[in-house]
């Protein structure tokens, strides 16, 4: 090819890389620009909307994913104004367990396992100081209490309602129930048949 040919061709080729374009563009492959779609704030022209708004207002009952949460004590743990007495929930062997497993999780690195406040936490940084679940003033928490304070923390303490879902709260709350019966164990808390095994 002579010199004139290269330059005739390459003056071709680069003719594509103007600043003159086509007013629609040539669209070699019918890709997503062209696809049919809503934009934010947008308008069309489609009969069966009158409005002709795209963002279109959710249907009547529509509830975020995430937010179905009603208004009643298994979600809030308040009774009106006040917080619930007990909890709603039935105690059982299976739900005592769940306890466990999420306290030990979320709860013992500050409270410890027996919820005295001697976890690894305040051993480690002393101005963190956990209340001491089994003392006096926690039992006479009600259920709806513990359950606000899991939910949205209190003084030092962080929220937990993000990490911790509502049915593992109300767990968590049958749990430190247990413990705090064990730690105020009397004689009279034993069963007569096994009395004789105390030491």
């Amino acid at each position: 090819m002579t010199k004139t040919g290269a330059v005739v061709l390459a003056a071709v080729l680069l003719t594509g890389c103007s600043g003159v374009q086509r007013d629609p563009p040539i669209q070699v492959w019918d890709d997503m620009k062209q696809q049919p779609k809503f934009t934010p704030q947008g308008a069309n022209d489609l009969p069966f909307l009158a409005d002709a708004r795209d963002a279109r207002r959710p249907p009547e009952g529509t509830v975020a994913r995430g937010h179905m949460m009603e208004q009643t004590a298994y979600f809030t743990g308040m009774d009106g104004d006040l917080y619930v007495g007990k909890s709603p929930v039935q105690f059982t062997p299976a739900l005592l367990h769940l306890g466990q497993q999420k306290f030990n999780t979320y709860c013992q690195p500050c409270h410890d396992k027996t919820g005295s406040a001697q976890g690894i936490v305040p051993i480690r940084i002393p101005t963190w100081q956990p209340s001491n679940l089994t003392e006096d003033r926690v039992v006479q928490f009600a259920d709806g209490d513990i359950f606000n304070v899991i939910t949205n923390g209190r003084r030092s303490m962080p929220a937990y309602r993000f990490q911790v879902s509502v049915e593992d709260r109300w767990a968590i709350i049958a749990y430190v129930r247990v413990l705090q019966r064990a730690a105020h164990a009397t004689k009279a808390d034993v069963p007569a048949d096994h009395t004789a095994e105390l030491q």
